[in-house]
């Protein structure tokens, strides 16, 4: 689910290749039903907020039309560029 909420982000902005999703957090996670190894999920999310260049999501997870997961996600997106510099400084 943070995978294709960090999609989500990334279609959001000009350059997404330049950019890096971080998750901040995952609150009211609920786990509904088992997914077992075979399961194909089908995820949907949808942004609730998007502020500068914070956003919060709202994911649902499916399997065969039952609904087994869901979760509010928030995540930041950052320069890729700026993430080596701050490596390199800290080096």
């Amino acid at each position: 689910m943070a995978q294709v909420g960090g999609v989500l982000m990334l279609n959001t902005v000009d350059n997404p290749q330049d950019k890096l999703v971080y998750f901040m957090s995952i609150d009211k996670a609920k786990f509904r039903k088992p997914v077992v190894p075979g399961d194909q999920i089908r995820f949907e999310l949808e942004m609730i907020q998007y502020r500068r260049r914070t956003c919060r999501m709202q994911g649902k997870a499916f399997v065969d039309g039952d609904l087994v997961a869901e979760a509010e996600l928030t995540a930041i997106i950052v320069d890729r560029e700026k993430k080596k510099r701050d490596k390199r400084a800290n080096s």
